[in-house]
């Protein structure tokens, strides 16, 4: 049989046909050598069988990566170490703000600010220069829900209002000139059409195309403290509910892994993973 005559599960449920060149390219991007990523796509399509789910060719394109470095599958299991960051929402606005942080934005998580009908208290509040952006984040903790046109509308209404509340109430100041919508999924064309039109920015895993979540998170080192395959989950919870959520807020500063009693040995494994990580 051949392989695109194979079915697979996704996540949602939705069937559809295996993809060599998909699994190639998310192989890829672990950084893993040629050789390496052919054999293991090999493996991987040797062990096909007709309905295989999304989840367990993961699984083993995961444990095979492994095997062969541990910062390739740390790099591998990125959209998973996102869902990661949950059950709440927090975590992730704080892994946003970290990426605009890194981007050159002052950031403020968290704010109460006017609009002309209510307040609204708006996840992330980014400044560049005279850019001025409200970030509203939309955050799932299971794989397979994508944000519907709802989520877009509802937030639009709420950067109106704020707009509005400066041209009627307050105008000293100069209004957000963006407003934002993050995901950690995937929009839905609707919301794509609505956001577009209605002149908001939209950021997903993969949206806009070769700017999404993934690419700048690949592009700037910024993976969250959750990709990490030598942290226990233990420890990977302590560091986030002490707002580490990035790799890269653990280096230059391994106060966190001597309070959590990280042996020396451990210790020195996983600064060069998270260095090796950040690009370092």
């Amino acid at each position: 049989m051949q392989n695109q005559d194979f079915d697979i599960i996704k996540s949602s449920g939705e069937k559809v046909k295996f993809s060599l060149h998909k699994l190639r390219n998310s192989l890829r991007r672990s950084g893993a050598d040629d050789h390496s990523v052919e054999h293991i796509l090999d493996i991987v399509r040797d062990e096909l069988y007709q309905g295989i789910s999304t989840k367990e060719i993961y699984n083993r394109a995961f444990a095979l990566l492994k095997k062969k470095k541990s910062v390739f599958a740390s790099k591998y299991k990125l959209k998973k170490a996102i869902y990661e960051l949950g059950p709440t929402g927090f975590p992730f606005e704080r892994f946003v703000a970290a990426i605009l942080h890194y981007s050159g934005y002052k950031t403020n998580i968290g704010q109460i600010i006017n609009g002309k009908c209510v307040s609204h208290e708006v996840d992330v509040i980014a400044r560049k220069n005279s850019n001025y952006i409200v970030v509203e984040c939309k955050f799932h903790g299971e794989e397979g829900r994508n944000c519907n046109v709802k989520i877009p509308l509802y937030i639009h209404s709420r950067y109106q209002d704020i707009v509005a509340y400066y041209g009627d109430q307050n105008k000293e100041e100069l209004p957000p000139d963006e407003g934002w919508v993050v995901t950690n999924t995937r929009f839905t064309k609707d919301a794509i059409n609505y956001g577009e039109c209605a002149g908001l920015y939209l950021l997903s895993w993969d949206y806009p195309k070769e700017n999404g979540l993934k690419d700048r998170i690949d592009r700037l080192g910024l993976y969250p403290i959750t990709v990490s395959t030598l942290l226990t989950n233990r420890e990977k919870q302590f560091l986030l509910s002490r707002d580490v959520v990035l790799c890269k807020q653990l280096i230059g500063d391994v106060f966190y892994l001597d309070h959590l009693g990280v042996s020396e040995r451990r210790k020195e494994k996983i600064m060069s993973e998270i260095k090796l990580l950040c690009n370092v």
